[in-house]
């Protein structure tokens, strides 16, 4: 497919990595000594432009639509010549040897190929980095194929665009070309696992996981936006990592080896394990510097989707092992935009189940190509657009470890009060902090909770007391009410127990 005519570089250091992509113009050094990058047009990812091999074998398992959408075997064959023809051409490539999950009875062997040295050590930060001796009896199940230069043809390659992020889940390979944002790899990556895993009765968590001095598990659910990376990055709690893992009946696992977190606003004091790792090794995208080669984290002239990647051993408190204990508490992080939900709330197992589903948050800004500002939406699974099986499968495993090994579940908000986006305000990272720390050390259960009719679940503070307008509070409440009620009507086999644990037409 690829021709071997050019330079092959197999797994290189950090540090040959970075001279590599400094010397090919890919980007340039900060104080820090942090490699940063600009990804030009595409900061986020693309999902209209990501498509599914549709193969017979496959067809009936995934959960085609809007997201996972089909692509011919046709089309698919046309631009894996397209991007090998690409790749041929250059005189140089990176490979980097990796695998996807901690636990080794569930981990995943990847080969990632890629025309930019940057992309190579985004993706070494990402993965899991075998030893030298893991190396030799490393064999790739799936192969990952990045060329940001290659370019698609719509009217010819069954695309919506010149990007194109595809994946044949048979012969597992992905073809990612057009784009420089890195995040498309990872993430795709992350939905081949999600894929593979529930055929093993594992269950795929777009969450992140910590562990605190009693070894006991906290597991944060939530999409891009939502705090995940930031609640999971406790000085004073372990990390496991921050945004993909597996729930077996081993316990859990870690399906990377480092981080990949927002920048924007960052600052030292509210996020410091952020901070810190900022240094040699890591990757910024789109963050922008001062003349003195300092950051301006403030400034997102280019995204408000500014990120950071570095590997685990970067944080001083992360659990390299990648495992650890069942949890004993399950957090759904949700950013409503409406400002009407309550900053904490208690969730009934069928309550958790519906709100799983549900995957009510609010899209941040610049995550995705063209989002510039908060959009209220419904991602089952706080994840869909990385799930390529249909919902029940992800719903029944949910279910069954949450009954089986977690006993506390809640419901937090991070996202605005007192108003909706653009009249309100943020909830603070210190008081979102506080609230996750009263849930973990139980010191919650002591405050008075009380039923909320509408959404049907105990909460402890009161949204519509935080409003000026409560005329105005109660006409969003039950808009939000009435949208929970209408994006639940898709799915299909659930529980009635689990439907009537959700909002409620009052």
């Amino acid at each position: 497919m690829i021709q071997n005519k050019q330079d092959i570089y197999r797994n290189l250091s950090v540090d040959e990595l970075i001279k590599h992509a400094v010397h090919n113009d890919e980007g340039t050094l900060a104080k820090t000594g942090t490699l940063v990058v600009y990804t030009g047009k595409y900061t986020g990812r693309s999902p209209k432009d990501r498509f599914i091999v549709d193969h017979s074998e496959i067809h009936n398992q995934i959960d085609w639509g809007s997201i996972n959408v089909p692509m011919s075997k046709a089309h698919f064959e046309k631009l894996y010549k397209k991007i090998g023809k690409h790749l041929s051409q250059k005189e140089q490539l990176y490979i980097f040897d990796g695998y996807a999950g901690a636990d080794e009875q569930h981990k995943l062997h990847v080969r990632v190929v890629s025309e930019y040295a940057y992309q190579s050590l985004f993706i070494r930060n990402l993965l899991r980095r075998p030893t030298k001796e893991e190396l030799k009896t490393h064999n790739p199940a799936l192969t990952v194929i990045c060329a940001p230069e290659c370019f698609a043809d719509p009217l010819t390659d069954g695309t919506n665009s010149e990007v194109f992020i595809v994946l044949d889940l048979k012969r597992m390979i992905v073809l990612i070309g057009g784009t420089k944002y890195a995040g498309e790899i990872k993430k795709s990556v992350f939905t081949v696992l999600n894929y593979l895993l529930p055929q093993k009765h594992v269950f795929p968590m777009h969450s992140s996981v910590n562990v605190g001095h009693d070894g006991e598990s906290a597991l944060f659910f939530g999409l891009s936006g939502t705090g995940k990376t930031t609640l999971s990055a406790d000085v004073n709690r372990q990390l496991l990592g921050d945004d993909e893992h597996g729930w077996s009946e081993n316990g859990l696992f870690n399906f990377e080896g480092g981080c990949y977190a927002k920048c924007v606003d960052l600052k030292q004091k509210d996020e410091p394990v952020i901070w810190n790792a900022i240094k040699h090794g890591a990757i910024t995208e789109n963050v922008v510097l001062n003349s003195d080669g300092s950051y301006n984290f403030s400034d997102t002239k280019y995204t408000q989707n500014t990120r950071v990647s570095y590997p685990l051993d970067f944080v001083p408190n992360a659990l390299l092992s990648g495992v650890s204990p069942h949890p004993k508490t399950v957090i759904l992080l949700t950013a409503d935009a409406f400002g009407v939900l309550p900053p904490v709330a208690k969730l009934t197992p069928d309550a958790a189940v519906y709100h799983f589903l549900s995957g009510y948050t609010s899209k941040a800004p610049g995550t995705e190509h063209g989002v510039s500002e908060p959009k209220p939406v419904f991602s089952a699974y706080f994840g869909a657009p990385f799930m390529p099986l249909k919902p029940k499968i992800y719903a029944d495993l949910f279910k069954y470890y949450v009954e089986k090994y977690c006993n506390k579940v809640y419901l937090v908000n991070t996202g605005w009060y007192g108003g909706a986006y653009g009249t309100g305000k943020r909830i603070s990272i210190e008081d979102t902090r506080n609230i996750v720390t009263a849930i973990l050390t139980g010191s919650i259960e002591k405050e008075q909770f009380r039923y909320d009719p509408l959404f049907n679940f105990d909460r402890i503070l009161s949204s519509r007391g935080m409003w000026e307008d409560t005329k105005t509070f109660d006409k969003r409440a039950n808009e939000l009410a009435g949208l929970f009620i209408e994006n639940f009507k898709r799915f299909q086999g659930i529980d009635l127990s689990v439907i009537n644990a959700g909002p409620q037409n009052i």
